[in-house]
């Protein structure tokens, strides 16, 4: 990685390799991973199960150490940190959990105090902050319960206040959502965008939703085989994925697929005879909303069919897939329409 890349990253893997010893020789878990985490961002790390991502992250608090490369937070390797100077880095990387890792036998107050006593704080600063913190997250009516009172989003928030306890700079997110239903999610999701805007915290989350990295996310890096296959902005990955890693994984979220009894017929070769052409057109930034279709039809005269559809936000920039068909001999002419309204196509095939 160039080093005007990792200069003034919040944290940066530079070349990092991980292995672990297993039956017969050794596991590689991560692989020549290069990755910039600019400050104030929150950064998305998305895989499948046992592509590494776990790994990546405990890496950033020491939990875990590279064999190959270095992973850099705020400028000090943490990889070689020891003693009090690993201790003074994970006073600044805050972490939440998916099964928020609560003791049980301490109240919402008591958890978010934890970390504070652990460090030696002051008890009236603890008080103080313990206070603040619970209000920041919402709790403040429910600071003498025990987790088992609690739902499970009021445990994430739990988690979040304990998480920041100790003025951290860098948030780290384990899968922190998967255990919550989508509103819960969502709230969840809001609270963690809050902190970041208002307290400027890196976050670097892991999770194999791309919906969550769709609704919070500044950048994602996708992660497969312990390596990382694709990474950029958000919108930029979602609105034009390279890697078929990517491209599944946003299948669910992004895409529209054509109607069955259209995709039993769709064929990659013209047909001869009177056929139409299926084209995917991606409307990206501020003509996504536009009826561009209608001004094309009305210059051309080429006559669509809209087959499917949709638009939706990402990162507050509108973004639609359509799914049209054109007249096949009328298809190349709509194509460069389009895309000299700076829109992306993509043929899907014909049908007769």
């Amino acid at each position: 990685m160039q080093s005007d890349t990792l200069a003034g990253a919040a944290i940066t893997f530079d070349g990092v390799g991980k292995s672990f010893d297993a039956k017969g020789g050794s596991v590689m878990a991560l692989e020549g991973v290069d990755l910039a985490v600019a400050p104030g961002s929150i950064t998305g790390i998305i895989g499948r199960s046992g592509a590494g991502k776990s790994t990546l992250l405990r890496m950033v608090n020491g939990l875990e150490r590279p064999t190959t490369g270095k992973v850099m937070v705020g400028g000090r390797d943490v990889g070689t940190a020891k003693g009090a100077r690993l201790r003074e880095i994970r006073r600044e990387v805050g972490m939440i959990f998916q099964h928020f890792n609560l003791l049980a036998s301490r109240t919402v107050r008591g958890n978010v105090a934890l970390p504070m006593e652990i460090a030696g704080v002051p008890a009236a600063e603890i008080r103080r902050r313990t206070g603040d913190l619970i209000a920041r997250v919402g709790l403040e009516a429910l600071a003498d319960r025990y987790p088992a009172e609690l739902s499970g989003g009021q445990k994430q928030r739990v988690g979040i206040a304990r998480a920041l306890a100790t003025g951290p700079k860098v948030l780290l997110s384990d899968e922190a959502t998967s255990a919550l239903d989508p509103e819960t999610t969502q709230t969840v999701l809001r609270l963690l965008a809050e902190i970041n805007r208002d307290l400027g915290l890196t976050i670097l989350m892991i999770t194999h939703e791309m919906a969550v990295l769709r609704d919070i996310a500044s950048h994602v890096a996708v992660i497969e085989g312990g390596r990382i296959v694709e990474q950029g902005e958000t919108y930029d990955i979602f609105t034009a994925p390279a890697h078929p890693t990517t491209r599944s994984f946003l299948s669910g979220v992004t895409g529209v697929t054509l109607p069955r009894f259209l995709a039993d017929r769709l064929t990659a070769e013209r047909p001869g005879g009177p056929s139409r052409e299926v084209i995917r057109i991606t409307f990206l930034g501020e003509r996504a909303t536009d009826p561009l279709l209608a001004e094309m039809s009305a210059a051309l005269g080429v006559e669509v069919n809209i087959l499917a559809g949709a638009i939706e936000e990402v990162g507050a920039r509108p973004f639609g897939n359509l799914l049209i068909s054109v007249p096949a001999e009328r298809g190349a002419e709509a194509r460069a329409y389009l895309e000299s309204h700076q829109q992306r196509t993509e043929v899907l095939g014909y049908v007769g």
